[in-house]
């Protein structure tokens, strides 16, 4: 069936989900016991924050504690107290909450409630990932070095899609992700921005230009890709909370001119930029943006266009997992790309 006919589920993020039960511990004024693995932080660490700041205890195991930094001992700093599995599960009258990326039993409860079979032909997942950076060095760079490696290794948008077992090891996030889907059904990860970069791709307007920007202006992060096809020119990552409108026009008119330094977006609390290869234009090409904080770049020089893929602002990135799926499964791309055609 057309795309467009699909189950979808728009729903709040993990880190969402367990910062609100964190909040909700810290408003009763109990202890809380963080138990799971690693998962996305923002919100549920600025809840932690606040928890601590309002003088309650809170306990979590060593696997939990990683969500907050790779380090356990300045999570421990901070003034959580770190136990093991067994510790935290009957700590006295405090709330246990599950720190994990990818609830499948929730899914298959949400699928089941509207008659919808809960057997999956396979399973793509995304997120972003920093990496474990070794000690002293910045997530920030080391997460930027990972970009740098892929597109180095291979210059292509679905070079950035693995099966589970060809997952580098510092990537921590996206393995514990994984361990979600273990024996459930073949599996891929592909991280968030590339994922939604070539889930732009399959809106009609965009996938018709020969060279493109996507810009993925998600809640956290913001990843440019100036792309030739799904080859990789030149990008750009920074958070999006940390610039402006006005810079995002600066930065992307400069990667396309390969004028974009590395040293600018870093030295201004971004990941940093890199050039691949040239295309000998510089000038602006069709401005592909998705993601949900896409408005900011509403009326700005960009002249944005607001990608659509199968008619659907909201899941970009989740269509470019089942691309990426179909390119790492070629079993299954035969079927994957009939249903894609017939969006």
């Amino acid at each position: 069936q057309p795309p467009e006919n699909s189950i979808k589920l728009v729903m709040p993020s993990p880190t969402q989900i367990a910062a609100g039960r964190i909040r909700r511990a810290t408003a009763a004024g109990r202890a809380l016991a963080l138990t799971g693995g690693i998962q996305g932080g923002g919100p549920c660490a600025w809840a932690l924050e606040d928890h601590l700041r309002a003088g309650l205890p809170a306990y979590a195991t060593p696997a939990a504690a990683k969500t907050f930094n790779d380090e356990i001992e300045l999570v421990e700093a901070t003034g959580v107290r770190i136990v093991s599995e067994d510790e935290a599960a009957p700590i006295s009258g405090a709330d246990v909450v599950e720190l994990r990326d990818l609830d499948l039993d929730a899914i298959r409860a949400a699928l089941a409630a509207f008659d919808v079979p809960g057997d999956f032909d396979g399973i793509a997942v995304g997120c972003l990932d920093h990496g474990e950076a070794p000690p002293g060095y910045s997530d920030r760079l080391f997460r930027f070095d990972h970009l740098r490696r892929v597109v180095e290794r291979r210059n292509d948008l679905c070079a950035f899609a693995f099966l589970p077992d060809e997952l580098p090891d510092y990537l921590t996030r996206a393995r514990a992700a994984m361990t979600c889907v273990e024996g459930e059904a073949p599996a891929v990860f592909m991280d968030t921005g590339p994922a939604a970069g070539l889930g732009a791709l399959q809106d009609p307007k965009v996938g018709a230009s020969s060279r493109n920007v996507v810009l993925n202006l998600g809640n956290m992060h913001t990843l440019a890709f100036h792309l030739e096809g799904t080859r990789i020119l030149s990008l750009y990552e920074h958070h999006t909370g940390e610039i402006t409108a006005e810079q995002v026009v600066r930065f992307t008119e400069r990667m396309v001119s390969g004028e974009l330094a590395h040293e600018e977006i870093f030295g201004s609390k971004g990941h940093g930029a890199f050039h691949a290869s040239g295309d000998g234009r510089r000038s602006l090409p069709l401005v592909a943006v998705t993601g949900p904080q896409r408005s900011k770049v509403r009326g700005t020089a960009l002249d944005p266009y607001f990608a659509a893929p199968h008619g659907d602002m909201m899941i970009s990135g989740c269509f470019g997992l089942v691309v990426a799926f179909a390119e790492k499964h070629p079993e299954s791309r035969e079927p994957i790309e009939r249903a894609l055609a017939a969006g």
